[in-house]
């Protein structure tokens, strides 16, 4: 049998049989896939359309039919496709920040049982209190512009990945932890080779909670800001009586914040591809 050292292996003995080499990974994917999420468009759609205007069950100035909203859409493509952009842009640098700093926090609450003590109890204060209550304060605090959007997406994102990558860090199997000690690796050594990847499905779910969070911190930062983003331009056609206008950014925001999780799923699916291995098969 041949033995790898480091990342390259021995070459096989005289007369001994070659392994074959693994065959590259694929990723495949499943008509299910596309088809189901798909279905449950039309099936939203159509419960939108029948609400609206097949029992006038509500009245179009608070939720327009799906056709005035699709009309809406299409008709203000040059105001609404630039502030997707805006908002696409805003949520991913805040979520970034976010991820930077929720993950070094819950490794400093993980490496420390009395550093934990002293600032858990804060962050679950800040987390507790409403973030739109933020609002007003943060274009005084911060000025106008970047600053309250960023602040806004940290505020709601933050939180999450600190718990997840603490409780990852903190919970690494005991069989891999044995095995650690057992080589006797270093402090440095065993955090980067058996905790850290132990915790990265862990700390991958904080992420994919925190990605719509983000979106949500985005808009809700751009009612207090001067960037003409998705929020702004809501808050404007809901000013001038343009609901449908309003619901059709409300739609972008909708399906940039879909866009953005499946992404993110589909780098944890590249990133971790031993988790779908050694756990169910859904």
């Amino acid at each position: 049998m041949t033995q790898l050292t480091g990342a390259r292996a021995e070459a096989p003995a005289p007369g001994e049989p070659a392994e074959p080499a693994a065959a590259p990974r694929r990723l495949v994917v499943r008509p299910a896939a596309v088809g189901l999420p798909a279905l449950g468009l039309v099936i939203a759609v159509a419960a939108w359309w029948l609400v609206t205007s097949g029992l006038h069950l509500v009245h179009p100035a608070a939720l327009p039919p799906p056709q005035a909203v699709f009309r809406s859409l299409t008709g203000t493509t040059e105001v609404l496709l630039p502030a997707l952009g805006i908002t696409t842009w805003m949520t991913l640098l805040g979520f970034l920040l976010s991820t930077l700093a929720g993950v070094l926090i819950g490794m400093a609450l993980a490496a420390s049982s009395r550093v934990e003590r002293m600032f858990a109890p804060l962050l679950v204060a800040v987390n507790a209190v409403p973030k739109i209550a933020f609002g007003p304060l943060l274009v005084v605090a911060v000025g106008w512009g970047q600053k309250p959007i960023l602040t806004m997406v940290f505020l709601l994102c933050f939180f999450p990945i600190v718990l997840s990558t603490a409780t990852g860090l903190t919970t690494t199997p005991a069989d891999l932890a044995e095995l650690g000690r057992s080589l006797n690796a270093s402090w440095w050594q065993a955090f980067r080779k058996v905790r850290f990847p132990a915790a990265l499905p862990q700390i991958f779910v904080g992420l994919k909670v925190a990605m719509p969070l983000a979106a949500i911190g985005a808009v809700i930062g751009e009612f207090y800001s001067d960037r003409p983003g998705l929020g702004y331009q809501i808050l404007q056609y809901n000013g001038v009586g343009d609901t449908a206008t309003a619901w059709a950014a409300i739609v972008l925001v909708a399906v940039m914040s879909i866009l953005l999780y499946s992404a993110l799923s589909l780098v944890e699916r590249l990133a971790l591809p031993w988790v779908r291995a050694t756990t169910s098969a859904r």
